[in-house]
């Protein structure tokens, strides 16, 4: 790359993370559902021209923000869990240092959590762009399940037999080499995590839990046994059959 080539590439960058700043701002101001191009132009001193060789629409500045936020939570549980990984930590501890580091992610970024998992924005359709970068999260407590199950092994919870099916399903998309009760047990405990952040952080919780911390402990603590880390780390021996 020619250094001209690589002066435009910077400047480039330096005006998008500009115009995403200005963004996340007026996230915070005035939600999603207000975002402007046009607003986001005239506190930047930008003619709204000069805005869309950045970004074509609302929804394309959107889209930005949503895989940004959605990265940067996936990059906390990513490093939360690696840290836990290098202290020698068994796969409960994992667990629950993945959901905590998510969770402090959510307090940390209120109005970019909110745009990921509060109310959809209307008129906007997400495009499969960002299905990866929402996945990170999932797919790292199923890896840590997974980890788990081929070392000392996880308790399968047990499926009903009118479910079984739908069960079956889902591992065959999402991890097949894990038994169905147990992914069926993950996507619940995935939803439960963020509905409990959720509730949190828009307010659910006021007057209903006062010491979030434990509380927020103790919750995923007993995801961790629903997905089946209830070996020599986590006590009782489960609901179901143990394999490894």
């Amino acid at each position: 790359m020619s250094a001209t080539n690589g002066a435009r590439a910077r400047a480039r960058s330096e005006v998008t993370a500009a115009i995403k700043d200005e963004a996340r701002r007026q996230l915070a101001a005035e939600g999603a559902a207000r975002l402007s191009l046009r607003a986001v132009a005239r506190e930047l001193g930008m003619v709204s021209s000069a805005l869309y060789r950045y970004f074509p629409s609302r929804d394309d500045l959107l889209t930005a923000l949503i895989i940004d936020a959605y990265d940067s939570i996936g990059a906390s549980a990513e490093k939360a869990d690696a840290e836990s990984v290098k202290r020698g930590a068994d796969p409960r501890e994992r667990w629950i240092a993945v959901c905590t580091a998510t969770r402090w992610w959510a307090l940390g970024h209120p109005h970019e959590y909110a745009l990921i998992y509060g109310t959809p924005v209307p008129g906007y359709v997400a495009p499969k762009a960002t299905v990866p970068p929402a996945s990170r999260v999932g797919l790292l407590l199923i890896d840590v399940v997974r980890d788990a199950s081929r070392g000392r092994g996880v308790a399968v919870p047990v499926v009903p037999e009118e479910a079984r099916a739908e069960a079956a399903r889902m591992a065959a998309d999402l991890a097949p080499d894990l038994p169905p009760g147990v992914v069926t047990a993950l996507v619940a405990a995935w939803a439960q995590l963020f509905g409990l952040i959720g509730f949190e952080l828009f307010g659910q919780f006021n007057r209903v839990v006062e010491d979030r911390e434990v509380f927020f402990a103790h919750a995923v603590g007993q995801l961790a046994h629903g997905v089946g880390l209830v070996g020599p780390w986590g006590g009782s021996a489960g609901r179901g059959p143990r394999v490894s």
